[in-house]
């Protein structure tokens, strides 16, 4: 019988294939009383080596195949089973306790993995994930028992899951895997983000896939609209294969513009960039017909190692982004890392908001000996190519003019020392903090340009944490506060003969792109995917008659007025 699960479409595209429920091993443990306390040591230092040893592999096998920023997240794995903060608390229960290993290892790591998941915010939670698949791999080890390894599926499926960890994502054989399904998970969880890494179709959040299907059942993964369809009659099959043909065919459609520049219908132009994380990431953004580069988070380069990566090797990774661009634009966000995203080896305290806490540029401002450092490369790196750079979560005017000011220090101090420089960078900043937004024609007299981060803009206005289920119906990208704001932004850029960017996920959005391109934003930059469907979009948008809405549209009350609006006159 044919049944439709709804869940959230993480990854575009169609998958039809036979159900592979990717079912974990019973790792259920017992409280055991042991009497030879070193050799029960000695198996768990056994079961965390093995375990190492696997992690390494699949490490080196991720970052061959979908580049270091996801193989970062298994270096993340290697810290936390080489962690003494969770390995000397288990052996001392072991030693204190005379209890056997497995049980002394669930019981600490369940102490963190609550820990974590009870923190408000993303990152934390994502650590507890982080705990708990390292945990499974080490239990798994004192057990005797084996972790399932998707790379070994040999012939085409579909996997289901009640939820991929990073691991079992990063061993999915692409070549027999057409998709997956989760019980949980949203868009921003490890496997949606590897899922579109691999452009393989993926549901996630769906609450019931592994109740409600079996192995070997048919499958239709809709990434489109985020649908299962278990079952499927032929005459539903046939309606879903000529879905995946029409979108085919889109994509198809979509790759002939790729050497196009973004034209409005009545021949206004605009900047389509792409967002990355690595040098690596280049590759898709040429790919798919970027224009430039509107977003390079730098965060990666510190991320999963021990230590801060040194000048040397940031200079590296700038030169190498800016030459296989080469005159294309590359605007790179200074560090934004600090409380929701942390680095172990910077030590930082624990915040009780780290959203609102001590990050980006508070925290680069307070640590100038990194600030200075990254600054420095990038100065150097400046000569290959289109260099311009941002500072993110810019709350006063008094903090861009430090931040510009020890930039411009760094860049004496180089040209002084005989060093190449360009002298044509522009220096900029994100707008995030909806304090930035009601000045901004304060900030639009000294900045070279405005790049609008609205995924924290929303969260913010809002007083929403995004990541919050509970108040997620409130993170609202076409609300009128966040569009009036996005307003005074442009308006206050162009008064002072100044551009203005977004670097939000709203820039993709396809309600969005018409609302924006009304308001007269300069530069849209998303993920490399998102660039061809855009252009495709705005050919058939016109600015000046959008423009002429305007004012209606920013008098609106509420979001639902904003969407049926644009459906019933841009979207036809």
């Amino acid at each position: 019988m044919t049944n439709t699960i709804n869940g959230i479409a993480a990854s575009q595209g169609i998958a039809i294939a036979k159900a592979y429920h990717l079912v974990h091993p019973d790792l259920t443990i017992e409280k055991k009383e042991i009497t030879d306390v070193e050799a029960e040591v000695s198996r768990l230092d056994h079961a965390i080596q093995e375990s190492a040893n696997e992690l390494t592999a699949i490490k080196e096998h991720t970052l061959k195949e979908l580049g270091p920023d996801k193989a970062a997240i298994f270096e993340a794995h290697l810290l936390v089973v080489n962690d003494p903060e969770l390995i000397q608390p288990v052996k001392d229960k072991v030693k204190t306790e005379n209890v056997n290993p497995e049980f002394a290892l669930q019981e600490v790591a369940d102490m963190f993995i609550n820990m974590f998941e009870n923190m408000d915010n993303e990152y934390m939670k994502e650590r507890a994930s982080d705990i708990r698949d390292v945990t499974k791999r080490i239990l798994a080890h004192l057990l005797g028992v084996n972790i399932p390894n998707p790379s070994l599926v040999t012939e085409e499926v579909i996997i289901v899951a009640e939820d991929l960890t990073p691991s079992d994502t990063a061993q999915l054989n692409r070549q027999f895997v057409l998709g997956f399904t989760t019980d949980i998970g949203g868009r921003t969880s490890h496997s949606a983000i590897m899922a579109r890494s691999m452009e393989i179709p993926a549901v996630v959040g769906t609450k019931s896939v592994t109740s409600d299907t079996k192995n070997g059942d048919i499958l239709i993964i809709d990434g489109l609209d985020g649908n299962v369809i278990v079952n499927p009659t032929e005459e539903i099959l046939a309606q879903y294969r000529n879905k995946q043909q029409a979108y085919k065919k889109q994509k198809e459609e979509w790759a002939k513009l790729k050497e196009e520049k973004t034209v409005s219908s009545d021949g206004h132009h605009v900047e389509l960039a792409a967002n990355i994380g690595t040098p690596k990431d280049v590759k898709g953004v040429l790919e798919n017909g970027g224009e430039g580069v509107g977003l390079y988070r730098t965060e990666f380069l510190y991320m999963g190692r021990d230590q801060l990566p040194t000048e040397d090797e940031q200079f590296e990774a700038y030169k190498t982004v800016l030459e296989n661009m080469g005159d294309k634009p590359v605007v790179v966000r200074t560090l934004d890392i600090g409380g929701d995203k942390e680095l172990p080896y910077l030590h930082l305290p624990k915040e009780m908001n780290p959203f609102l806490g001590f990050r980006a540029i508070r925290l680069c401002l307070e640590e100038q000996d990194i600030f200075r450092t990254q600054l420095r490369a990038l100065l150097r790196a400046s000569v290959y190519g289109n260099l311009k750079i941002m500072f993110p979560m810019i709350a006063t005017l008094d903090e861009f003019r430090q931040a510009k000011g020890i930039l411009l220090e760094e860049k004496e101090k180089l040209v002084a020392s005989g060093t190449k420089v360009s002298e044509s960078i522009e220096i900029g900043m994100m707008v995030e903090i909806p304090s930035s937004a009601i000045i901004a024609d304060q900030f639009a007299k000294e900045v070279d340009f405005f790049s609008i981060g609205t995924n924290d803009l929303i969260q913010y206005t809002m007083a929403a944490d995004r990541m919050n289920e509970q108040v997620s119906y409130l993170y609202q990208p076409y609300h009128p506060a966040i569009l009036r704001l996005v307003n005074m932004v442009i308006e206050a850029a162009h008064k002072e003969g100044k551009w203005a960017g977004m670097c939000g996920e709203m820039a993709g959005d396809p309600i969005a792109i018409p609302l924006l391109l009304g308001l007269g934003l300069d530069e849209f930059s998303m993920s490399a995917t998102s660039i061809l469907p855009a252009r495709s979009q705005l050919k058939t948008l016109s600015k000046e008659e959008i423009s002429k809405h305007k004012h209606t549209i920013l008098s609106m009350s509420t979001t639902e007025e904003v969407e049926e609006f644009v459906r019933e006159h841009f979207m036809k």
